[in-house]
Parts: C-alpha cells; structure tokens; sequence
C-alpha cells in the first residue's frame, strides 16, 4: 500500500457526493454535495449532477474545511535531517491538514525577507500543502534586536514569534507589540520564564521529585502569560499564546478576555490527554515543552476548550531524531511529531467522550487559526479556496510510526487506537492525499 501524499486527481472539475458538511461558521450542515471547479468551490447543494466530474463517494464521511495547523517546526533549513518542508507537509497531508504555519527556531533563523522567500519556495515544491511562514520577533532570536517586520511581512510572513525562545526582555516583547500591530500582524508568544525553567525536562511536581530531576514549575509559564496579557492590554496589540499547558495560564487568559484584551491561545492534544505520569512510562517520548503536566492543568484546558478561553487546537509539532530521543531523559531534545495524529487524537478524547462537539473542535481547527492567522482560509464557502478535509469519525486504526509520511518517529501515541481518521485531503481542488486502507 503506497499512501504517500502527492497530486493523485488533476481534474478541473472534481464532485464530492454524500458527505456530512460541517461547517461552523456558515452553518452549513446534512449530508449535501460539492461541486468544485478549477480550484473553487462552485457550488453546494444536494443530489448534484456534472457530467465530466471526478466523482468522489463520502458517504458516511464529514466533509470540512481543510485543518489549518498554526504551530509547526518543520526544520529546513538547518535541520533537515529531523524534518524538511517537503515530508512535513507529506504529514500535514496524511494528518488532513491544508495550511501550516512554520516557526522561524530554523538555521539560519527565518528573520530575513531572503529566508521567507526560501521557505515559500520550497513549500511550492512540496506535495501542495500550504506553507505560512513565521518570522522571528528578533535577529537570531538572540532577544537583543527587532528584525524588520514589515519586511518579513511583504515577503510573505504571516505573523512574529521567537518559539523555542522565549523572548525575555518585556520591553523587547513591548516593542514587538507595538510595530506589529501597525503592520496588523500578530505576535505568537512562548510563554516561560527562562531563568525558572533552564533546559529541565520535566514539570516541577510528584515525577521530577521520584526521578531526581530539577522541574519546570508551572508558574514559570503563567508569570509570562500574564506579562504579555498585561503588554497586550497597554498597548492594544494582539497577542497569541502558544502551546497552553496550566490551568492557571487558562485563567489568567479568560480574564482578560474578559476585559476585551486582543489575547488568543493554543493547546496542543498531548495537553489535553496526557500527564506527567506518562513520563515514568514513555521516557524522553513523553518529553514536551511545556511539560505534560497534572491531571488538574488537563482538566482546567478541556473547561477552557469547552469555554472558548482556548481558541486554537495545534500540533507544535517538533520532528527529533531517533538518535536524539535515545538520549537519557535530561538530555534529549524536546518536543513530539503530531501532523498525523491530531485529528485522531482530539477525536478520540474530546468528541467521542462528549466533550465537544465536532462543530466546535473543527472550529479550532479550521476558522479560528486561520482567522487569527489573517488568512482567508478555513471556511466551506462559495468561491472559496477548494482545501478540504474528509474523514471518517467512527474508523478505529492503531498509531504506528512506521507508516508516518515525517522523517520523525517521536510520538507517545504509539500503538494507541484512535477513532477518527483522515480519508482523503484536498487543496485547491487536488486531491494530494487519499488513505487506501
């Protein structure tokens, strides 16, 4: 079975027949059909007939707008050995998602017009999954100096962020706010207090005290959160705080969304599904930044998922090398691939458990990224951009790495059995992946 993700259907005309459309923002729901054309959505509607159509059968499949995951390190240039844009958008691919927004903790650093320009080539050159590419907030994002975000901007960045490194200086973070919300552009926020959290590898708590290992406390990540609510609100800029893993970070985040603060969020599926505990059994798999952490932080995210405090569901997907990941615990990088498994994954823990409803988990998969992204993305609309994501959401399948499109293998969702999978992915009208299982 060769389910590698390319351009398998060219067709000017493709018809989708029979599926589930669900649709969060236009409403649009039932078992209805597509008509797509030259790239575009040209019609929906029930019982459709085109005579030189590409047919595709999705009955008993939802049909949605394309997944659009806005947190992804893909590793080129530099690290191409982990990953490369060409299999990291193979995983996006076989994962359902249509977009990706990279993060620029690349070598070189992606904080020039010239490294934007090289990312969007490559991507060009991939399977046909969109690439968004981020620029660092900073030169190197060594926290010292501003790269030219207008720059960044005309060149195609859709956003600023020094993930990996956390930008330390509140008047650097003040700065970045400030010029890119003249250029209406949001800063993307990894919210840890370096001088508290070091290179430790595990949360502060129960499992860093029975392994004998220095933590990262939680309120490392909440003191940082709320700085950056706080500069968001003073300045009136926008800011987005990735990868959410505290309960208290959900709260403070509620707050001032509360108050009308421009703050949006993300959480990833390992921190609603996994704890610390999963260390003592999974090792450096189960080694992320932010660290799993407390059954009390995974229940407080699902409440801030089912509130909406929590806006986006994204991958931070971070490919290592299995050499890497052999490394004792407190030496091994962090971070887990999840392109493959994130539909699956919060299928599984949130939709099947009656946690969410599929609107609502499509919702932040699909609009709510791309919206804050300011993309004109994640909608099934009329004229809208053909990206589109099919799925079976009753199908059981079991994770195995071994048939991951990404170069990496590192997932503490191994050999777990998930329910929900991708069948077929569609970008402007093309079909670059379709599972043959």
């Amino acid at each position: 079975m060769d389910d590698t993700p390319e351009r398998m259907w060219n067709s000017v005309k493709l018809l989708i027949r029979r599926g589930r459309l669900v649709d969060p923002v236009g409403g649009i729901g039932g078992v209805m059909d597509i008509l797509i054309e030259n790239g575009k959505i040209s019609v929906i509607g029930t019982d459709l007939q085109e005579q030189d159509a590409q047919v595709l059968d999705a009955e008993g499949m939802v049909v949605s707008a394309g997944l659009v995951d806005m947190h992804v390190h893909l590793r080129e240039p530099g690290f191409e050995y982990k990953e490369d844009i060409a299999s990291g958008c193979a995983a996006a691919a076989r994962g359902g998602v249509t977009a990706i927004a990279c993060m620029p903790n690349t070598k070189p650093t992606i904080d020039s017009p010239e490294q934007v320009r090289y990312i969007l080539q490559r991507a060009g050159e991939a399977c046909g999954v969109r690439v968004l590419p981020i620029g660092a907030v900073s030169r190197g994002e060594k926290g010292e100096e501003l790269t030219d975000f207008a720059a960044l901007r005309s060149a195609g960045a859709v956003a600023v962020s020094d993930d990996g490194v956390p930008v330390q200086s509140a008047n650097l973070m003040r700065d970045a706010l400030i010029t890119a919300n003249q250029l209406h552009m949001t800063v993307f926020s990894h919210c840890e207090d370096e001088t508290m959290v070091k290179n430790y590898a595990v949360n502060e708590g129960h499992v860093s005290r029975r392994l004998q290992l220095p933590g990262r406390p939680a309120i490392a990540e909440e003191l940082m959160v709320m700085r950056d609510a706080m500069l968001a609100e003073e300045t009136g800029a926008a800011v987005h705080i990735c990868h959410v893993s505290t309960a208290r970070s959900v709260d403070i985040i509620r707050q001032f969304k509360k108050r009308g603060v421009a703050i949006t969020c993300e959480t990833c599926p390992q921190y609603f599904t996994l704890t610390e505990d999963e260390v003592l059994q999974q090792g450096t798999m189960a080694r992320v930044n932010p660290p799993l952490r407390t059954p009390a932080d995974v229940e407080g995210i699902i409440q801030g998922l089912q509130d909406g405090t929590i806006d986006v569901i994204a991958t931070d997907h971070a490919p290592h090398a299995a050499e890497e990941k052999a490394r004792p615990l407190d030496q091994a990088p962090s971070g887990m691939v999840g392109l493959e498994t994130s539909l699956g994954v919060t299928l599984t823990a949130l939709y099947h458990t009656g946690k969410l409803s599929l609107s609502d988990i499509l919702r932040k998969m699909t609009i709510n990224p791309a919206c804050i992204l300011r993309v004109l993305k994640g909608r099934l609309a009329l004229g809208a951009d053909a990206d589109i994501t099919i799925f079976d959401p009753e199908e059981t399948w079991v994770v195995d790495p071994e048939e991951f499109a990404s170069k990496a293998r590192n997932t503490p969702f191994a050999r777990r059995e998930l329910k929900g999978r991708v069948k077929y992915t569609i970008v402007g009208g093309e079909i670059i992946y379709q599972d043959k299982k």
